[in-house]
């Protein structure tokens, strides 16, 4: 168990986050489907709501914030993308550093889980699932926080908001900035890190539209024994991304839209296995340029959702050099319309049938069907019944295909190509006795996913191509009283797999999922000044024989308290304990937890 005890002050005055006016720091509200909203053990990043999302199954290193595998319905952490505005942010050289977002979640929307038809149709080179953020209006407000912990953990948070009050060309100028720094020895020997995030952001918003231009840089340090291989190494990342991204959205009316997004992505990594080492073998800096644009337009006959994307995409590095090429171009274009029907007693049926277009200047292109047909109903217990299939396809990162196929900790294979994904699912929304909800019951087949894989008596994970079907089920509840708040998740998922191959004998990640997981979020008003907030996961996991301690079972809390004084409303005092039933699984084999 670790813990933590955070101060945090509001600079200004009231604003207003998830729909609730609230005083700060309830500017904080990262995900409406969480309790805890920052971590224990450093300061919160993008990643750190998603954690106990029901949605979501975050794979962590050390702790999530400083290296984390996300992973949806059971993909892997290459196939699950993360979306910002209408670009698809993306690390090129590998799937361990999606979650490499350089913004404070201040600045941002909830996340919204995107799967089935809404992945296929408006995400780019992701199988499975995207994570897409918003930009959150720029408010007259500010935070300072600062927390101590145990392993000699200190962090500290500034965040301020400032809006001009003279229009410009008719819009409101609005500019925030934020700075982050966390520091500690680690719950484990050689676990330490140092961490440090600034941003700046420029806003001019109208009643119907919003500009944002945004530069981010974050440092990141840390250490942690067998942090990708299983060698009893004390290993080491040592991270620098810069993001800097422009975004644009027009609101039409009647949900209608339009957004444009660009950004440039750089990302230093320096890996060491062993990182008293001198010798610096694993050097790897990577740069995305992206734009994209989306939308939905009426047009009376039918709804045109429409989108398109382009990548380019750049690897220098000293260990990837074994593979065919270093520099690629992505592009993804889609086009679903959608009409409905008035039926008897309000209800409606809705029909969306299009296509996706992805190419890249790498491999050929692939045309892709996506097709649902829903049963809405305004209202109703049961309000949305649905149906659906989408497939999307996706290229490999460069560590899959640039790594030695021959030596090496990491070997590659340069002959991957193309994965392809189909999915089918029936699913409902609706609400009823207080309680609202969604379901849904999913079959997916991926073609040539690209697995990690491991063979006994070599020392070495190789990039294998595998063909596997997910079967699965999801349900997210949610209720709230006068008291209290409680939303609850659960997953089941049955795996199939055929490597082709003889040469394997477990997978580090497409075979290591949970069969059952449940998450719980509860948030108690104790008092109008004490709120106690518990999130809370309980997994069966798939038996891998490279887990080596921990068992296959797991039960995670994280437990807050949090004190504002009635004559203090913008000053709060938190006490935050993590992992409190010491569980030590392995969240990904031969990782300590």
């Amino acid at each position: 168990m670790k813990y933590r005890v955070c101060l945090c002050v509001a600079l200004l005055a009231t604003v207003h986050a998830q729909s609730v006016d609230v005083v700060l720091p309830g500017l904080t509200v990262y995900s409406p489907r969480v309790a805890n909203q920052a971590p224990v053990a450093t300061f919160a990043m993008p990643v750190s709501a998603l954690r106990f999302e029901p949605l979501v199954d975050i794979q962590a290193r050390n702790f999530a914030e400083s290296q984390a595998d996300v992973t949806i319905r059971g993909g892997i952490f290459e196939n699950s993308g993360f979306k910002l505005g209408a670009s698809t942010l993306f690390d090129p050289q590998t799937g361990h550093y999606f979650a490499e977002i350089p913004i404070a979640p201040v600045m941002l929307t909830a996340p919204r889980i995107l799967t089935g038809t809404a992945n296929a149709a408006d995400a780019t080179n992701a199988t499975v699932g995207t994570i897409a953020y918003g930009w959150r209006p720029v408010r007259a407000a500010g935070m300072a926080a600062v927390g101590v912990g145990q392993y000699d953990l200190l962090e500290g948070e500034f965040y301020q908001g400032y809006v001009s009050d003279a229009p410009v060309a008719g819009r409101t100028l609005g500019a925030d900035v934020a700075w982050a720094h966390s520091d500690s020895n680690g719950s484990v020997p050689f676990g330490d890190h140092v961490l440090n995030r600034v941003n700046a952001r420029v806003q001019l918003a109208g009643k119907d539209s919003q500009t944002d231009l945004f530069v981010g840089y974050q440092e990141k340090f840390f250490g942690w024994p067998n942090l990708y291989t299983p060698f009893n190494s004390n290993e080491s990342e040592n991270l620098h991304t810069l993001l800097v991204a422009f975004n644009h959205r027009a609101d039409l009316g009647g949900g209608d839209f339009v957004e444009v997004s660009a950004y440039h992505r750089r990302n230093v990594d320096d890996y060491e296995f062993d990182r008293t080492s001198t010798a610096h073998p694993f050097h790897h800096t990577t740069w995305v340029d992206d734009a994209a644009f989306e939308g939905r337009r009426d047009l009376g006959a039918a709804t045109l959702n429409f989108r398109g994307e382009m990548l380019a995409d750049e690897l220098h590095s000293n260990a990837l050099t074994f593979g065919p090429y270093h520099t690629r171009t992505l592009a993804k274009f889609s086009l679903v319309p959608e009409k409905s029907w008035p039926l008897e007693d309000g209800a409606k049926l809705e029909v969306k049938a299009g296509a996706t277009y992805d190419d890249s200047n790498r491999t050929s292109g692939e045309v892709a069907p996506v097709f649902e047909i829903a049963h809405e109903r305004a209202g109703a217990a049961l309000e949305r019944v649905y149906v659906s299939y989408a497939e999307t396809s996706q290229l490999p990162t460069y560590t899959a295909l640039d790594s030695s196929p021959s030596s090496g900790l990491f070997r590659g294979n340069p002959n991957l190509g193309r994965e392809t994904s189909r999915n089918i699912e029936i699913g409902a929304k609706g609400a009823a006795a207080g309680w609202s909800g969604q379901a849904a019951v999913f079959y997916r087949r991926d073609d040539d996913l690209v697995d990690w894989t491991f063979q006994q008596g070599v020392v070495a994970r190789t990039a294998n191509a595998v063909n596997i079907a997910t079967t699965g089920f999801e349900l997210l509840a949610r209720r709230s009283w006068q008291a209290c708040d409680f939303v609850l998740g659960y997953t089941c998922l049955t795996k199939d797999a055929d490597y082709r191959s003889t040469m394997v004998d477990a997978s580090f990640y497409a075979l290591n999922y949970a069969r059952q997981r449940v998450t719980a979020a509860l948030i108690v008003r104790l008092t109008p000044e004490l709120t106690l907030r518990m999130d809370n996961e309980a997994r069966v996991q798939a038996a891998n024989l490279l887990r080596t301690v921990g068992g296959d079972r797991a039960i995670i809390s994280s437990l807050g308290l949090a004190y504002r004084p009635a004559r203090l409303r913008r000053m709060e005092v938190a006490v935050q304990a993590d992992n409190l039933w010491n569980s030590d699984f392995q969240e990904i084999p031969a990782v300590p937890a």
